[in-house]
């Protein structure tokens, strides 16, 4: 943890223009890391039983239109 303090600790001391900087970098990697796990995770079928009761649920009638 002491390494996460070190990041917060720098991150209060960023300008505000180096903070929108860091921020749109950050909304970037954390989106890209959101995306290689949500790929992982459909690789390797976790979410095969989730999709299946959606796909039952609208077979069903069960599902609502957005």
């Amino acid at each position: 943890m002491a390494n996460v303090d070190s990041i917060e600790q720098q991150v209060r001391e960023l300008s505000s223009g180096e903070l929108a900087e860091f921020r749109d970098w950050f909304a970037q990697y954390d989106a890209e890391a959101w995306d290689r796990q949500f790929e992982a995770d459909a690789t390797s079928g976790k979410l095969d039983a989730m999709a299946e009761r959606a796909l039952e649920a609208h077979a069903a009638g069960q599902a609502k239109k957005l």
